[in-house]
């Protein structure tokens, strides 16, 4: 029964890709390695009938070698097709590929003179060329575009399930069980049932785009590293089996102690480690670093934030000495017109220099910025720098300094703004052409973010002074108002100076000039409290009877309505509020004529009324010049009341409405949130 399982399976598997190889030879396509593919077709189809009609002859051996081969190379074919191919990935296809010619000559010497030695040699590389070639599968199927996975996804399962049988079988064959002999005569079966998955695969017109990474080339090498050092192991254990001399604890013995001085070398030493990664970069890669990763890695540790990041200039330190392994660094900057100064360091394995050996930095700043190249100190020391560089005046500290490796110039817009000096890596090597490119763009964006934050730097300072420049322009509408109450006062002393009355109004009137007058000076300070707050409820009439008083004039301001009501506000910015707007409606009236302050409930709000009786606004000039700094009908005003009014009752969660017309006055209405007495509150909570 088995055998009729074995030969019908195979037989079967045979037909199946015979069919797939003429069907894909009348419809063609123009998939990548398709003249590879059909060859896989033809090969496997070959393999399944001489394993059919002759098992483990050795006409069969030869040709399960040759169709691991061949999809082997199609699978190298798919990856040759992407135009990031790594060195490392080529030498896994090409060690995969040597496992696979060691297996014809395996199978010629177990031909030529059988032996249990050679017979399990054949089963242990076939068991590794099953191994490598998932590893192959694996990689080529994770670093596929994600667009153009579901193309190939077919192909990469049959190609693992027929390596998976395979690697299944081997073992237990190599291992001696009984049902090695079970899955031998099952594998046609297997084989035939992935032929509809080649069949799926093969369907796809697209191209099978692929793209490999460091991580993958890396990924497969240690992958294959592991199987083949089973494999070497599995073969000595094998040849020593039947030696007459006891021959492992001598091998593990030295095995054990190649291991321990290999530890002993590569743990402990930067230097070594720093060697064999450069080595390892430049052997098995065409390019030294992988750009993607770097350039992530050095935007993410520029744009770190939050409480416990590092400042800026330290951040840009950090990132440079990540590219190339440095320990540490420094940044100089220079604004133009001072000597370059130390901005931060990192991990800097020395004595900084300080400002006197700085200040001999001039000319090396100037040749940086006049070539834009990066300086390798060590060129300079050594006298081996090219003939440009060679131009570059190096300062005494960093000539003397033999920890100070590479200059990295920071430009921004053709201008050099900052300079980054790294001390020397672990393993000292002279810079190629890779790191010089990858520095000078990494600067180009630090010296960004460094402007940057200069920019912001600059911004805040015009800020503070704008912010002064507010409040001067607030304080300064101010003073002219206590200039007019005390030029009044000046006017009325002169005529009424023998009035006892007078003369107590005029100096409660100075009194509270001069205690406005101290507020004003407070409020320029740049620590001043000048945030208007909601405030609390508060009864109106003794703000607002403050307000009336503090005008100190002989015209008639009239206090009309509900005065009993209250507000939630905050009592100094309503009072200063009100005397921008008493101000001007004492300005704007005629001297005869009263100007009025009406107190009304309006809803949820309490609104108060100033209004005059001057000549009155047009519609364009309340919308569009009323409530703009500095605009003002008044000769001598400077359109600032009516502008911070607006400002502090808005702050106070309250608004400010106008209604005006020209010859018939004006009246501004502040409305505020109405609050309940406190008596009223305390009586509703009993």
């Amino acid at each position: 029964m088995d055998a009729l399982i074995a030969f019908w399976g195979h037989a079967l598997a045979a037909v199946l890709f015979a069919a797939l190889m003429i069907w894909r030879v009348i419809e063609p396509s123009r998939q990548p390695g398709q003249r590879v593919l059909l060859g896989a077709f033809a090969v496997t189809c070959c393999w399944a009938w001489l394993s059919a009609i002759d098992p483990g002859g050795g006409l069969a051996l030869y040709a399960e070698t040759a169709r691991n081969l061949v999809w082997v190379g199609l699978l190298y074919s798919m990856s040759a097709a992407s135009d990031e191919r790594q060195h490392g990935v080529r030498l896994v296809y090409g060690a995969v590929a040597a496992v696979i010619g060691l297996q014809l000559v395996a199978t010629a010497f177990a031909l030529l003179s059988p032996s249990e030695a050679i017979s399990q040699t054949m089963l242990l590389l076939r068991l590794t060329t099953a191994a490598g070639a998932l590893v192959l599968v694996h990689n080529l199927y994770g670093q596929a575009a994600p667009a153009t996975r579901p193309h190939i996804r077919f192909a990469m399962l049959g190609l693992a399930a027929m390596w998976i049988y395979d690697l299944n079988y081997y073992t237990v064959e190599y291992l001696g069980a009984a049902s090695a002999a079970r899955l031998g005569d099952w594998r046609g079966v297997a084989m035939a049932l992935t032929a509809p998955l080649f069949a799926l695969a093969a369907r796809q017109d697209e191209g099978w785009r692929i793209r490999l990474s460091r991580a993958a080339s890396f990924q497969s090498i240690s992958l294959l590293a592991i199987c083949g050092y089973f494999a070497l192991m599995a073969m000595v254990a094998t040849a020593l089996r039947g030696s007459q001399v006891d021959w492992s604890a001598g091998v593990m013995i030295g095995m054990l102690a190649v291991m321990t001085v290999a530890a002993m070398v590569f743990l402990p030493s930067a230097r070594a480690r720093g060697w064999f990664k450069v080595k390892l970069a430049k052997h098995l890669f065409e390019h030294r670093y992988d750009y993607r990763s770097e350039w992530l890695r050095f935007a993410d540790t520029l744009g770190r934030s939050g409480a416990d990041a590092p400042a800026l200039g330290k951040r840009i330190v950090k990132a440079f000495a990540d590219i190339v392994d440095a320990p540490g660094g420094i940044l100089l900057v220079s604004d133009g017109g001072s000597p370059p100064a130390l901005a931060a360091e990192w991990n800097w394995p020395g004595e900084l220099p300080g400002p006197g050996a700085l200040a001999a930095t001039g000319p090396l700043w100037t040749a940086i910025e006049h070539n834009g190249r990066i300086v390798e100190l060590d060129a300079l020391r050594g006298g081996w720098a090219s003939a440009e560089d060679r131009k570059v005046q190096l300062p005494d500290w960093a000539l003397g300094d033999e920890r100070a490796w590479a200059a990295i110039p920071l430009a921004h817009h053709d201008r050099l703004i900052g300079l980054v000096l790294l001390a020397t890596p672990d393993y000292r090597r002279p810079l190629d052409w890779e790191d010089c490119d990858l520095l000078r763009t990494a600067g180009r964006q630090a010296a960004s973010a460094l402007a940057e934050a200069r920019g912001q730097e600059a911004l805040a300072n015009a800020q503070k002074f704008d912010e002064f420049n507010r409040r001067f322009a607030f304080i300064l509408h101010d003073i002219k108002n206590l200039v007019s109450q005390l030029s009044l006062v000046s006017r009325n002393a002169e005529r009424h100076a023998d009035n006892p009355e007078f003369r107590a109004d005029m100096v409660a009137t100075l009194k509270n000039s001069v205690g406005k007058m101290n507020d004003l000076l407070a409020r320029l300070a740049p620590h001043s409290q000048t945030q208007v707050e909601r405030g609390a409820a508060q009864p109106l009439r003794p703000i607002l009877e403050a307000a009336i008083a503090s005008r100190g004039t002989d015209q008639t301001i009239e206090l009309l309505g509900d005065t009993g009501l209250w507000a939630e506000i905050d009592s100094n910015a309503l009072g200063q509020a009100l005397d921008h707007l008493l101000q001007n409606a004492l300005e704007a009236s005629p001297w005869v004529e009263p100007v009025s302050v009406t107190v009304s409930s309006a809803g949820s709000h309490v609104a108060i009324a100033v209004a005059d009786h001057g000549d009155g606004m047009d519609g364009d000039f309340i919308r569009n010049r009323l409530f703009q700094p500095f605009a003002s009908t008044k000769p001598n005003g400077f359109g600032i009341g009516a502008f911070e009014a607006r400002s502090v009752i808005a702050a106070m969660g309250g608004r400010l409405s106008v209604d005006s017309s020209p010859g018939k006055g004006s009246i501004f209405t502040i409305f505020v949130p109405a609050a309940l007495p406190n008596h009223k509150i305390e009586r509703k909570r009993a």
